[in-house]
């Protein structure tokens, strides 16, 4: 039961991860909700970067989805352990930018520790 409850988790973070992906592809501008103060979303440089983060986003939540398909809960628990250190390092870099401090622990760091009880439950299941 819990593993079932823990992997619907890691789906739904999972499916978050493509959103997101797919939104900050598809509308950079979307990027000023990251935190990072003065984001020049009309400049075609600082767009590239924002395609790198997208395709991270994406690739991480097809990547849940991969192991939820042909891996053990214990497997997705593991990776989902490992993949907290994606908003932790979102968090950082809000916070090294000055950025809002309610953006970086409100929505990166409130993931972050979304991701790590997920991950606990996997392995503990």
């Amino acid at each position: 039961m819990l593993s079932n409850v823990a992997t619907v988790l890691a789906g739904l973070i999972g499916a978050g991860c493509v959103f997101i992906g797919v939104l900050a592809f598809l509308a950079p501008q979307a990027a000023a909700g990251f935190g990072i103060p003065g984001t020049p979303t009309e400049d075609r440089g600082f767009r590239a970067w924002l395609t790198v983060k997208a395709m991270r986003d994406l690739g991480c939540g097809l990547f849940v989805f991969v192991l939820i398909a042909g891996a053990t809960a214990h497997l997705l628990g593991w990776f989902m352990l490992a993949m907290t250190v994606i908003p932790v390092g979102d968090m950082v870099i809000v916070l090294r930018s000055k950025g809002p401090r309610a953006t970086a622990y409100g929505v990166h760091g409130a993931t972050a520790a979304v991701i790590l009880v997920v991950s606990v439950l996997l392995l503990i299941a």
